[in-house]
């Protein structure tokens, strides 16, 4: 099992099986443009193989805010939906969490869509806390 950043078009392409399982509007013809106009934008996308074969992915970014200074934020987190359960998704997460600690991050955060119940219980059992809620309003 390798978990490692994606940085070439081949390993970025290779995410967006996965990817689209979650993010269901995305498009392959574009999604590799989509990916790189992002990672000009701070954009990350870390993805975890096993045997050649991508089994969960991750988009994420680093910023800062004067509320919570440094803090990484996961934009996705997949796991392919024939290999859950499996620890794929639990390695990816703890991943994560240790880049975050060695870019300085002081505080790890996500959203997570109110209908995703097993994604819940996922996030509070990685002692993940609800701390507030999020607001939009489509423009």
């Amino acid at each position: 099992m390798i978990i490692k950043l994606a940085e070439t078009d081949d390993e970025i392409n290779g995410c967006f099986a996965v990817m689209s399982q979650l993010r269901t509007h995305l498009w392959s013809v574009t999604f590799l443009e989509q990916v790189k106009r992002q990672m000009d934008d701070n954009f990350k996308l870390a993805f975890l193989a096993e045997n050649g074969e991508v089994k969960a992915v991750a988009g994420f970014r680093i910023g800062e805010m004067l509320h919570r200074g440094r803090y990484l934020y996961v934009d996705d987190l997949a796991t392919e939906e024939e290999e859950r359960s499996k620890g794929y998704g639990d390695a990816l997460f703890d991943w994560l969490v240790e880049y975050a600690k060695a870019e300085n991050c002081e505080q790890f955060h996500l959203d997570s869509g109110v209908q995703r119940f097993d994604a819940h219980r996922f996030y509070f059992r990685k002692r993940m806390k609800i701390t507030s809620y999020h607001f939009a309003l489509e423009l």
